[in-house]
């Protein structure tokens, strides 16, 4: 029986160089870095096949076995815990090959315990070994109203394989060439995030985000058996050089209509380089887009040659991708939407009112109403106003929000205009800048993702401060831009709840910290770098025009820091059985499923993905990475031809410095840099779920 009526309980509750090409950092770390949550770049390794076993007691064990306790905690960053029946897990591994994954099972539980109402999954342990932490492990079964179905973690594609002739995930100028690595090789980019499915016609297609600067986005047409086993057909890289590139795509969604919708995060500061009088005045981190336009750049460099063939104005904004019949892609560039850190921008159900996500420190929270369903060319944007209903310093807080407008409606057209031409807007035609120290009466006090500075608006720009300095202005006008690692979101349609992942509370999101000076200090909260997610709900407002404006905050799944197991501690600053930097979430309708992925650091040595029964909140762990990899891209599709699917982006596999103990060997793992490719594949195939 589906669950038609979810309930919210308790609701308080390596390739690391290329030229500076490629942007490692991942969705889940700031740019600039900041000094609490997130991963460190810089390591590289292999896979290898494990099975392990998972028990409901309560507790963790050394000995290549673990405890899968439903772990969650409800406003708070104390532990609570919801018993579970005992279960021995086995899981779907992944080696190092470019095919097709293998299967290693441990010892079947059979049916016993599992309600016959409902969807579980079975549970995938914690890794201990050497060999599990090498490992990609996903759940092996599935029970869905009490009947057993095999599933487990299925490559549709690794960065740098080829297919039909042309190599997936090389990143390419605005001509089209392959950019160059150190070598003289094509640079491949082990960095693929977000990856959808697009059924068009009889065919179906994969969009593949490269978060890399520059970035880029491949499509990869696919074929599907009569067990629903996908596999690609082809691949090529979507051009956009219409749009004047595309600067590092992190997640993405998939709209009511069908088409992709894309994102750039960490947009250059248009400030530094409206000040800027060489070269090195420039972000470093900026010169892989430069490349982009067929510019090489040292620091002996002219500061006019940057400035010629780039705009920091051209990037920063959601990127929607439609498929045409025969497997032709079209970009739009939605500028009306505004610019921020871009996780992701995702439509409600109407077709009109979308939500925009600002990852980094001191990020604000967005909503877009769109003129007409269906059309994200034209509306009007708003920033949330965190209004604290719960105590200072309480857990991960809860708020009512109120919306402030940013600016006149616009349309994408309006915008660009602004942005070509001789007469292109610049960050000083928008802003009068102030001594922050000694902020004049005329001048407005902001913190920011830019830190703390003394703004003033001049006359006539709200269009252009309002889709080009999005964030700062929202700040100007009153609105939060205080939240730290806001990430993805994802809606259950039968609640009318929203949830946002929280990589990590802190920073601006506490009181009074030095992210606030300047500011206005909106949200109070506990700290807590193991992170949240967080449920809004939302509801009719005839005054904006819309019924699924958000109404309220309130922290619904905390991670909990430490981990009280002392073989476990060493590696993982967060308890493995909760929560730890959640990233990407999505929904599976009408089962009361959340399903959270992380991008954790020191806070979990390896990435997991997590089942949510909302309802008995309850966790469940489903998938586990290598180490050093992101989980990216949990996406739900309840049937495409018959089968549902759970997609799941494996980025930058020993990518990142996850805490390495003494007994975790490292050596070997870097002797083939083939092991650190990325997987884009899923969870699945399930029976389709409508």
């Amino acid at each position: 029986m589906k669950r038609l009526e979810s309930q919210m309980v308790r609701r308080t509750g390596t390739v690391a160089g290329l030229l500076g090409l490629l942007a490692l950092a991942g969705c889940g770390d700031d740019q600039p870095a900041d000094d609490d949550a997130g991963s460190d770049t810089g390591s590289t390794g292999t896979g290898a096949t494990s099975s392990g076993s998972s028990t409901s007691s309560g507790s963790s064990t050394s000995s290549g076995s673990s405890t899968s306790t439903a772990t969650s905690t409800t406003g708070s960053s104390s532990s609570s815990t919801t018993s579970a029946s005992t279960s021995t897990s086995s899981s779907t591994t992944e080696t190092g090959d470019e095919t097709a994954t293998d299967t290693a099972t441990g010892e079947s539980s059979g049916t016993e315990g599992v309600p016959e109402e409902g969807l579980y999954f079975e549970p995938v342990s914690v890794p201990v070994t050497h060999e599990e932490k090498q490992t990609l492990r996903a759940s092996a079964r599935v029970w869905i109203d009490g009947e057993e179905h095999a599933i487990g973690y299925n490559t549709i594609l690794r960065s740098g394989q080829e297919v039909d002739g042309s190599t997936f995930a090389v990143l390419v100028d605005q001509e089209g060439a392959p950019l160059l690595a150190e070598d003289g090789s094509a640079a491949v980019a082990d960095s693929i995030d977000f990856a959808s499915l697009i059924p068009v016609g009889d065919a179906l297609y994969m969009v593949s985000h490269l978060e890399s600067t520059p970035g880029a986005m491949y499509l990869t047409e696919l074929s599907q058996d009569e067990n629903g086993q996908l596999s690609p057909v082809s691949t090529a890289p979507i051009d956009f050089s219409g749009v004047h590139g595309l600067w590092i795509p992190c997640a993405g969604s998939v709209t009511p209509w069908g088409t992709h919708l894309g994102s750039e995060e960490y947009p250059p500061d248009a400030r530094s380089y409206a000040e800027a009088e060489a070269v090195g005045d420039l972000p470093g981190g900026d010169r892989g887009m430069y490349r982009y336009y067929g510019l090489d750049i040292t620091e002996e460099s002219a500061l006019e040659d940057v400035l010629e063939v780039f705009n920091p104005y051209w990037v920063g904004f959601p990127v929607e991708v439609t498929i045409a019949e025969g497997g032709t892609p079209s970009v739009a560039k939605h500028y009306a939407m505004g610019r921020v850190a871009l996780e992701l921008a995702y439509v409600m159900p109407d077709r009109q009112t979308a939500y925009v996500t600002d990852d980094g420190t001191n990020g604000g929270f967005y909503m877009f109403i769109a003129d007409a369903a269906g059309d994200l060319s034209s509306g009007t944007l708003y920033a949330m106003r965190w209004e604290q209903t719960s105590a200072d310093g309480e857990g991960g807080g809860s708020a009512t929000a109120a919306w402030v407008q940013l600016g006149p409606a616009a349309t994408d057209a309006e915008v660009s205009a602004l942005l070509e031409g001789e007469d292109a807007v610049t960050f000083s035609d928008i802003f009068e800048v102030g001594d922050p120290e000694n902020c004049p009466e005329d001048f407005t006090s902001v913190n920011t993702t830019a830190g703390h500075e003394c703004l003033n608006l001049i006359d006539g720009m709200e269009l252009a401060a309002s889709r080009l300095e999005t964030r700062r202005y929202a700040a100007y006008l009153g609105a939060t831009t205080e939240f730290r690692k806001e990430e993805g979101m994802t809606f259950d349609p039968d609640a009318g709840v929203l949830y946002v992942a929280m990589s990590a509370i802190g920073n601006g999101m506490l009181d009074a910290s030095s992210n606030d000076t300047g500011g206005p200090n909106h949200i109070r909260v506990e700290e807590n770098l193991c992170g949240a997610v967080y449920a809004l709900t939302v509801g009719a407002d005839a005054t904006l025009g819309s019924d699924y404006v958000v109404q309220d905050w309130s922290a619904l799944v905390l991670g909990i820091p430490g981990e009280p197991d002392a073989t476990l501690a060493e590696a993982n600053d967060c308890s493995t059985e909760a929560i730890a930097n959640p990233d990407n979430v999505t929904f599976l309708e009408d089962w009361g499923i959340l399903v959270i992925g992380e991008d954790a650091g020191v806070e979990h040595q390896n990435d997991y993905i997590w089942s949510y029964d909302v309802a008995a909140d309850e966790l469940t762990r489903i998938e586990t990475t290598p180490y050093g990899a992101e989980t990216t891209s949990p996406y739900w599709y309840r049937n495409i031809n018959g089968f549902g699917y759970l997609m799941s982006v494996v980025q930058h596999p020993y990518g990142e410095s996850d805490k390495v103990t003494d007994a975790d060997d490292m050596s070997t793992l870097w002797e083939d840099p083939s092991n650190a490719r990325a997987y884009a594949g899923y969870v699945g195939p399930f029976p389709a779920l409508d």
